[in-house]
C-alpha cells in the first residue's frame, strides 16, 4: 500500500473510533475516487446501508458541470432520499479525506437539502 492510502486509512480509523451511526442518526459516509464520489447513510448498530447516492446515477451524470458541482448535486440527492425515509439528522463521516473541494461540496449540498449535521 502506498504512504498516501495509508495515511488516509489511519485518519479513517481514527476518525471511526469517535463517530458512528445509529438507526436515529446514521452515519452519512464519503468516499471519493479521482473520477467520481459515493456517499452512503449507514446504521452502524445493525450494519446496513439506509440509502446511498453516487455521481453515477443517471439524472446526475447526465448535467454537465465540474466534479465539485457534481459532488453537490450528490449531496442534494442524498438529502432528498433521507427526508423521504424521515431522517433528519446525521453524523458527517468525511472518510479520512481533507474537508475542502468535493468533500465540502457533498456537506454544504446535504445541509441545503435539509441535513443537520
Amino acid at each position: 500500500m502506498n504512504s498516501k492510502v495509508s495515511a488516509r486509512q489511519k485518519i479513517r480509523f481514527r476518525i471511526r473510533k469517535k463517530i458512528s451511526g445509529s438507526p436515529a442518526k446514521p452515519r452519512l459516509s464519503v468516499f471519493r475516487s479521482n473520477k467520481d464520489i459515493y456517499v452512503q447513510l449507514i446504521d452502524d448498530a445493525n450494519g446496513t446501508t439506509i440509502a446511498s447516492a453516487s455521481s453515477r446515477q443517471k439524472d446526475i451524470a447526465a448535467q454537465k458541470g465540474n466534479k465539485v458541482d457534481t459532488s453537490k448535486m450528490v449531496g442534494e440527492a442524498i438529502a432528498r432520499k433521507s427526508q423521504e425515509l424521515g431522517i433528519k439528522n446525521v453524523v458527517f463521516d468525511r472518510g479520512g479525506y481533507l474537508y475542502h473541494g468535493r468533500i465540502k461540496a457533498v456537506a454544504e449540498g446535504a445541509r441545503e437539502g435539509g441535513l443537520v449535521f
